[in-house]
């Protein structure tokens, strides 16, 4: 199959939905897929990618970090058709995504779409708190819109495949969780001495338990939450640190809190990091702590269970499944009980490396192999069904000429 992927989010990005495309791109290829990826021009993409098309884009007016191009060019349609795709698969509800419909529609091929955003939970970057029924509801009834021009969608968890039906989503949803690259995060990939070597470069100690969070610092993952914890984790065990490790539009905000909590010496802002090196920023941790309730599906926390980090998540039903509270990590429910359960995971060495262990073997369903296999039978039903409709169509004109010669046979 020649496969095209539509996205907005694409490198230099660093996010959920990147390392999900390259999941999905190099397992189809692995499979003897070729996969085009339409995305977005950014002055730091750096070298061209095999494969990569760019089209021209500028800054989204209400977040400065993200970009959008123009969702349709007459040189941009001509590339598309010359790659000859049989299926497209749109990864945006907004630019490339508009352009990867267009496109669906005149070559007469299946589009797909993967739903990653709940967008309600990000309203606030444009409205700013205010006309927030507005806005939700411009968002319900554009995703519906969207979802219900697609052939498929597919849904990273059963959260928002339920969002989906309740907005009014009336097409094939599929729920497929991303999967990842599980040999990547393997701690025997990694000597004890690199670990070492990277808690010094830090100036961690190598006897001080570390919480760790890897993502984007924005304001909806509740990075804060773990911050106004530190001053009473740190009256148990005082030599603790927090390493933060990403960017964002928060991070200003981030460092602020820390020098008003006074716990700048406890919190180390590590900045984004190369993906190849990610798997040991993970295993620097003793405890991983995710906080958000915006997450789709949350590939940072089956990273950290590949790598063999204990984790704690705050309770959302996008971990349904995931993570078992004293089975294979900690679940807690609001910021009272935080302290308590990341003081817990720290001082009970037994206990975390139960969750370590049981945790590694619930991401073996999570494997990039098992994500590429369920979405390329997904396109291959597609592909059969829109067969059949072409064979119906070309059946319904070859009938319609016979009656018509037929007819003036019978005229004459």
């Amino acid at each position: 199959m020649n496969i095209g992927i539509f996205t907005d989010s694409y490198h230099p990005d660093v996010s959920g939905v990147v390392t999900s495309i390259d999941m999905l791109a190099d397992e189809l290829k692995k499979l003897g897929h070729n996969v085009y990826i339409f995305t977005i021009a950014n002055p730091l993409a750096g070298k061209k990618r095999p494969g990569v098309f760019r089209l021209p884009s500028m800054p989204f007016i209400f977040y400065k970090s993200r970009r959008l191009a123009l969702f349709y060019s007459p040189r941009a349609s001509r590339c598309v058709k010359h790659m000859n795709l049989d299926i497209i698969h749109t990864q945006t509800e907004f630019s490339l995504g508009i352009f990867g419909t267009i496109m669906s529609r005149q070559l007469g091929i299946p589009l797909v779409h993967t739903y990653h955003t709940l967008y309600k939970d990000y309203v606030h970057y444009i409205s700013k708190n205010k006309f927030k029924k507005v806005s939700n509801d411009i968002v319900r009834i554009y995703s519906r819109s969207y979802c219900n021009s697609c052939d498929a969608v597919i849904t990273p968890s059963k959260k928002v495949y339920d969002l989906l039906d309740e907005y009014g989503v009336n097409k094939d949803i599929r729920i497929i969780p991303t999967g990842i690259d599980i040999y990547r995060f393997r701690r025997e990939k990694v000597s004890t001495e690199e670990i070492l070597r990277l808690k010094e470069s830090y100036g961690i100690d190598k006897s001080a338990p570390v919480i760790v969070f890897i993502g984007r610092l924005d304001k909806e993952k509740s990075i804060d939450m773990i911050l106004n914890q530190m001053p009473n984790i740190l009256k148990t065990l005082p030599d603790t640190k927090f390493l933060i490790v990403g960017d964002g539009q928060a991070t200003q905000e981030l460092k602020e809190l820390t020098s008003s909590l006074k716990i700048e010496s406890s919190v180390i802002f590590a900045g984004i990091q190369p993906w190849n090196k990610i798997s040991m920023f993970y295993m620097l941790g003793d405890v991983f702590v995710s906080c958000s309730i915006t997450e789709t599906q949350g590939l940072t926390l089956i990273e950290a269970m590949a790598a063999g980090v204990p984790i704690i998540a705050r309770y959302d039903r996008n971990i349904e499944g995931l993570v078992q509270d004293k089975i294979n990590g900690r679940i807690f429910n609001n910021e009272n009980n935080l302290t308590d359960v990341i003081v817990a995971v720290l001082s009970d060495k037994e206990a975390s490396s139960l969750y370590a262990k049981n945790a590694m073997d619930t991401v073996q369903n999570f494997s990039s192999q098992i994500f590429g296999k369920n979405v390329e039978a997904l396109y291959k039903e597609l592909l059969m069904q829109n067969t059949k409709k072409r064979l119906r169509k070309s059946f319904k004109k070859f009938s319609f000429k016979l009656k018509k010669m037929s007819y003036r046979q019978e005229t004459h």
